[in-house]
């Protein structure tokens, strides 16, 4: 079952199919989002304006980590089926999701200098946000300049199986040390503590971040599938 849906010519078909759709709905979602969240949801009664940074920089934090997820995922089932499909499924993740984890520092850097007065500190959550970025980049740089190429998938396949250990870290880092960074406002088990006026547009910007990462998602899978298409069909006419 599972080898149907990461099929080649499945994937590329399915590429091909919904590209053009998820840059759609991430452009409609993303300029309503960025519209509610600049224009119509209120400011904070204590940060001000400066809360308003919370529709990037939220959306992109969840999007780094699921995406890191969904990557030790498939990395584990490659590792397990020798799946070579499934190497190119998390290849095509992780440019993305190192680009939202960069995003999510910078913003984070930028939303801390207001609050808390510097643009840095060695908070559990931050340091271990920022570890992440690094793991990210570790698979990226394994994956690419490693060789032979089965050597390097099943390095960074490994590789991204124990970095996924740093998932939980970063999710309940505040509450298992002293941080700076504030405790969890809507993924907890109490109802969310953030008005509605707040938690709309940036459910709206998660949602738009989400299809635009898909998109790009599909872009990489696409230019893999492709380059693994005519490596074997040049392959083949060598051979012949």
């Amino acid at each position: 079952m599972i080898k149907r849906f990461i099929a080649p010519a499945y994937l590329l078909k399915i590429s091909h199919m919904w590209l053009k759709p998820s840059a759609v709905i991430a452009l409609i979602l993303l300029l309503i989002g960025l519209w509610l969240g600049l224009a119509w949801s209120p400011a904070d009664y204590v940060q001000g304006e400066t809360v308003r940074i919370m529709y990037i920089h939220v959306p992109a934090s969840w999007g780094a980590m699921l995406t890191y997820f969904s990557m030790a995922i498939l990395s584990l089932y490659a590792f397990l089926r020798q799946n070579p499909t499934a190497h190119i499924l998390t290849r095509s993740m992780a440019p993305t999701g190192f680009c939202l984890c960069v995003i999510s520092l910078v913003t984070g850097a930028i939303w801390g200098k207001p609050t808390w007065g510097t643009w840095w500190v060695w908070d559990a959550r931050l340091t271990s946000m920022l570890i992440l970025a690094f793991l990210y980049a570790g698979y990226m740089i394994t994956a690419s300049y490693v060789k032979p190429e089965q050597q390097a998938l099943k390095i960074s396949a490994i590789l991204s199986i124990i970095g996924s250990i740093n998932l939980p870290i970063i999710k309940w880092s505040v509450d298992w040390w002293h941080t700076l960074h504030q405790p969890a406002s809507i993924l907890r088990l109490a109802k969310p503590a953030i008005h509605w006026q707040m938690l709309v547009p940036l459910m709206m910007m998660a949602f738009g971040m989400a299809a635009l990462c898909f998109c790009f998602f599909l872009m990489q899978l696409r230019a893999y599938l492709v380059q693994q298409k005519v490596i074997a069909s040049l392959l083949r006419r060598t051979s012949a």
